[in-house]
């Protein structure tokens, strides 16, 4: 996936919001103001961060040990660092990326996530 699939990808969920908060090359994405996503625009190949459970992130590496590491300037435990464009099939890498939102989501306020469900 490239960073315009990403985009087009998450941009339309509730709550999404894009951001460079940490340098024009980082671009991140919310929901309700928590990040589940980081692009890392100068990479190449193109990299992002994204949250997973432990017991996911530890199986995703074991599976994935040349695309999938712990994440980058993050919480080891809980955020992978993924490359974007490598040997992952597309549809794992939108399964993680909706995955790092749902868990964001989930953490969230019950007011705040009844109001994104609509």
């Amino acid at each position: 996936m490239n960073e315009e699939q990403i985009r087009d990808l998450v941009i339309l969920w509730p709550g999404v919001t894009e951001h460079f908060p940490f340098d024009e090359f980082t671009l991140v994405f919310k929901v309700a103001g928590k990040m589940f996503l980081l692009v890392s625009l100068e990479e190449d190949p193109l990299r992002a961060n994204m949250k997973g459970t432990e017991e996911q992130n530890a199986e995703w590496r074991e599976q994935y040990p040349d695309s999938i590491f712990p994440g980058y300037h993050m919480d080891k435990k809980h955020w992978n660092t993924v490359i974007m464009e490598g040997d992952l099939p597309g549809v794992f890498i939108k399964q993680m990326i909706k995955n790092s939102y749902d868990l964001v989501l989930s953490k969230l306020p019950k007011k705040v996530q009844v109001e994104l469900k609509g």
